[in-house]
């Protein structure tokens, strides 16, 4: 009779241990799984500052070569050179908000006063050909 009271013993220390370990772990998991949504929903955050920052970099690339006629290259020097943004991503940025601009109001842009009078991002100017190249004076 002893020796039955011994294994119940044990297996109910046995039986408490293991519940002790799955308690553990399902709150290490919940745990993880609310950190897991910190970082995603803190990428999904940046990534639209990011968005939101390039939008406006792009638009007055825009302004730059199109209302100021300046080259792509002319408005990277004018943005501090290559040392701060490249012609390669200048044209990237510069096509995004033209793309965005093509879109309508769509992603929440509107145009302020500032811009009424502004050529139109979707309107070219001969010589732009996104080359960076310099174009002529008129």
């Amino acid at each position: 009779m002893a020796d039955q009271t011994a294994r119940q013993r044990a297996r109910r220390t046995a039986l408490d241990a293991q519940a002790r370990m799955r308690s553990r772990r399902a709150e290490q998991e919940r745990r993880r799984d609310a950190l897991g949504v910190v970082v995603v929903s803190a990428l999904a955050e940046r990534d639209a500052v990011v968005s939101a920052c390039e939008a406006r970099a792009g638009a007055a690339l825009v302004k730059m070569t199109e209302q100021e006629r300046l080259s792509l290259a002319e408005a990277v020097e004018w943005c501090g050179g290559a040392d701060l943004l490249t012609v390669r991503e200048a044209a990237r940025l510069r096509q995004a908000a033209k793309t965005s601009a093509v879109a309508g109001t769509a992603g929440g842009t509107h145009a302020t006063g500032a811009d009424a009078g502004a050529v139109g991002a979707g309107d070219t100017v001969a010589g732009d050909v996104g080359s960076g190249g310099s174009r002529p004076t008129g």
